[in-house]
């Protein structure tokens, strides 16, 4: 049966999760499979050796919302195995930036990248706020367009879409870019035990490479644009296989 499929990586309890339902039209059928706690930075991670279990809730403004004990792409392929292949699949509303380099490390991309892979028009929601009490309502008319767009229009074949609204509560206008260069650093905070031993808990900062590089979308979010990064699922470095080949091909 047609359906459009939303998860995230936030958890099924999260804000940002209804808001994506909100932001879709209603006319379709809609079935929300998320995970039934946080699973921040989860990227595409499965789960291999446990067993998966799926619970029904209470539906939400006409969706059929289900939880699951696994990972945000666990949620993608249960739900594939369960209802079949939806015609859409989006990610979000997520609580936090996933612009970047994030998309690496993102469970929210992660969701994404697995509806591309099988060939299904997937999109990526965030926002830069952790606040759960962000308030998503100036962010709907950017989210429902591009959405709306998608469904009538679909992606290129291999491309989803990473999309991240910037804060303070109004959104300029949305422009397509690449994401910005940098890396993490101080990524840890370091604890006593009190046993003499140490603990860490991951922190850290994104080093922006290319601050002033209007190309990117950590200029334009600065700015109160929302940025549209497409995202290709074909990680092969082509470009590079002409040079490693002289260097490493034999027959």
């Amino acid at each position: 049966m047609s359906y459009i499929l939303i998860s995230n990586d936030d958890g099924i309890d999260a804000p940002g999760l209804k808001a994506m339902v909100d932001c879709l039209p209603h006319d379709r059928r809609i079935v929300v499979v998320a995970p039934d706690g946080p699973r921040s930075a989860q990227s595409s991670a499965i789960t291999v050796i446990n067993r998966l279990h799926i619970r029904r809730h209470d539906d939400y403004h006409g969706a059929e919302i289900y939880s699951v004990d696994g990972t945000p792409v666990d949620c993608v392929k249960l739900a594939v195995n369960i209802f079949g292949r939806p015609d859409f699949v989006f990610g979000g509303i997520n609580h936090g930036p996933n612009d970047g380099n994030s998309v690496i490390y993102s469970g929210t991309m992660g969701i994404v990248i697995e509806g591309c892979l099988l060939g299904i028009p997937s999109v990526g929601f965030s926002h830069i706020s952790h606040s759960w009490e962000t308030d998503f309502l100036p962010y709907y008319a950017t989210v429902k367009r591009i959405a709306d767009d998608v469904i009538l229009n679909g992606l290129p074949d291999g491309v989803c879409l990473n999309v991240n609204m910037p804060e303070g509560g109004e959104v300029k206008g949305a422009l397509t870019l690449r994401a910005a260069k940098g890396y993490w650093v101080e990524e840890f905070d370091e604890y006593d035990t009190g046993d003499g031993g140490k603990e860490y808990k991951l922190t850290g900062r994104f080093l922006n490479l290319e601050p002033d590089n209007d190309a990117t979308d950590k200029y334009w979010l600065a700015r109160g644009y929302a940025s549209i990064v497409p995202v290709r699922t074909d990680v092969t470095a082509e470009d590079a296989i002409p040079l490693l080949s002289q260097r490493f091909d034999s027959k």
